[in-house]
């Protein structure tokens, strides 16, 4: 399956259960980036619109790219009453978005799916002088016995988990991406908290989970009822993230 057609069955589980991101982002991108409400955010893979979020609130005006149509239409959908925001039709490689536009380019759990040179080139274009880039993660985290085994599940039953992890793109890949100054990490904290329910429809959200008819899918959800019966208190299991922002230019 194509990288840009992933997640067009599971937008629904993605509107609902992905983690958002931390509201500290806002005051380290001033600091650190120059963002300023009113500047202009290119969000690149923006998806459902989450990474969206946060800069809107900040006042800024948001430029949306996302080749998926279904998860376009769910952003246009959650975004769309903010004039602050627009999204197109376009790829971090072939954004469509004019020469020189953004102040800050950045994307939400998506560089791993990127071209990383042609993106490159297509982020030099549509920045202007100093923009800088900022590449965010939520990371999952493995510490607590709940975590570790819901990791175990993923291992076993997932179709390709290993190879389209983002944990794959390292300080290798990171720094033939950013400049020759190099580039900054900052770490923050972030959780999410869920019933059964909310717990399949995260994992459901992921597009290397099994879809129902794979053989893998069945025997999946029995193990996920089993982990959250052992591991839930008071009925809710707790995810833990490390959310990642690199920040640097290009």
């Amino acid at each position: 399956m194509k990288n840009t057609e992933r997640f067009s069955n599971r937008v629904d589980n993605y509107v609902k259960y992905r983690p958002h991101y931390p509201e500290a982002i806002i005051p380290y991108l001033k600091q650190h980036a120059g963002l300023k409400p009113g500047g202009v955010v290119a969000d690149i893979g923006v998806g459902t619109g989450i990474s969206s979020l946060l800069f809107l609130e900040n006042g800024n005006t948001v430029l949306g790219v996302e080749p998926n149509e279904a998860m376009r239409l769910a952003a246009e959908n959650q975004l769309g009453n903010n004039t602050g925001f627009k999204v197109v039709n376009g790829s971090a490689e072939h954004t469509t978005l004019p020469d020189n536009c953004a102040d800050l380019i950045i994307a939400g759990q998506a560089f791993h799916w990127f071209n990383r040179a042609e993106a490159r080139a297509e982020f030099r274009r549509i920045g202007r002088e100093n923009a800088m880039v900022a590449l965010i993660w939520n990371e999952r985290l493995t510490d607590t016995p709940f975590e570790a085994a819901f990791e175990q599940l993923l291992k076993d039953y997932a179709v390709d988990y290993i190879e389209v992890d983002h944990r794959n793109i390292g300080p290798e890949q990171l720094a033939e991406f950013f400049s020759e100054e190099g580039f900054v990490l900052q770490l923050f904290k972030n959780a999410q908290f869920f019933d059964y329910a909310g717990l399949k429809g995260r994992l459901l959200s992921s597009s290397y989970a099994p879809e129902p008819g794979h053989k893998n899918y069945a025997p999946m959800l029995e193990k996920l009822e089993s982990i959250f019966g052992k591991y839930n208190e008071q009925r809710i299991v707790k995810f833990h993230y490390t959310t990642r922002l690199y920040l640097g230019r290009v």
